[in-house]
């Protein structure tokens, strides 16, 4: 195998592995981490205000990050998308 045959399926593998890991959230995990840890430091009014700065899903993955950082938490990747895929269905909307 050549390195560019490796590299397209090591990306075919990634691609595949992240459209599971949006379909395999779990919303409910995702609310109870959030209003345990996300609401320390603000209330739902920063996910509606009407010039937020998170405007797309990959925005709000590096939002989550950002926080779950700036709070010392150390989730897992599933935890993360939980929270992710939890503020999208109750506030974002995006695709």
């Amino acid at each position: 195998m050549n390195i560019r045959t490796i590299s397209i399926l090591l990306l075919a593998s990634t691609t595949a592995f992240a459209g599971t890991a949006v379909q395999a959230a779990d919303i409910k995990a995702g609310q109870s981490l959030h209003d345990a840890n996300c609401m320390k430091c603000h209330d739902s009014g920063v996910y509606t205000h009407p010039d937020r700065k998170v405007t797309t899903i990959d925005g709000l993955r590096k939002q989550v990050k950002r926080c779950e950082l700036s709070l010392g938490l150390t989730w897992f990747d599933e935890q993360t998308e939980d929270v992710v895929q939890y503020l999208n269905s109750s506030y974002y909307k995006f695709n």
